[in-house]
Formats: structure tokens, sequence, C-alpha cells
């Protein structure tokens, strides 16, 4: 009975990373894709417990979903905030032109 749980387990387990992975792909939305692979390192990490290697598990936590998922998350900040506005050293370069220009008329 127990081994037939846990082999069900694996096989949804595997089934459920194959439907993240798939998703994870063919997504258009940038931020979907960075939740999406964070919970497949998630997974992942699971997937290593399963395969008693605890040692890889706590790595892929740590550095696939613990790490790169929001470093990922914060470049994708930048890079909104990019879109919206002009380039961080361009806006200062403004505020300076600006400055200038108002302290020429007063």
């Amino acid at each position: 009975m127990i081994y037939s749980i846990l082999t069900l387990f694996d096989i949804i387990l595997i089934l459920t990373m194959l439907w993240l992975a798939w998703c994870l792909l063919n997504t258009e939305d940038i931020f979907k894709a960075v939740v999406l692979f964070i919970s497949f390192g998630l997974l992942m990490a699971l997937a290593w417990v399963r395969m008693r290697a605890p040692d890889v598990a706590l790595a892929e936590a740590a550095l696939g979903a613990g790490l790169t998922g929001p470093l990922f998350l914060s470049a994708l900040r930048r890079m909104n905030r990019t879109r919206k506005g002009e380039r961080r050293l361009d806006s200062d370069e403004n505020r300076e032109k600006e400055h200038k220009a108002n302290q020429e008329q007063g």
C-alpha cells in the first residue's frame, strides 16, 4: 500500500513538473515565467529529496528558487522601470539640464 502511494506521488510530481516546464516555456508574460521558474525549482528540490539526494535538494532550493528567482524579479522590475521612463542616467542628465535652465531663468 505504501509503495503504491509513493509511486502515485512520484507520477503526479513528474507530471506536474512537465506541465510547469511547458507553461514556463510557452508563456508570454515574463513575470508569470519567473513565478513558474521558482515553482519549478521548488518542485525540483522535492524531486531530489525523493531521489534521496538531500544535498542537491538543498542546493536546488537555495540557488534555484531562493536566489535566482528573486534576482530575476529584481531584473524584471528594473526592466519595467526602464520601459516606462528613460534610463536612470538619462533622467539624471535631464534633471541637471532643467536645473541649469531654471537657474538661468531665475
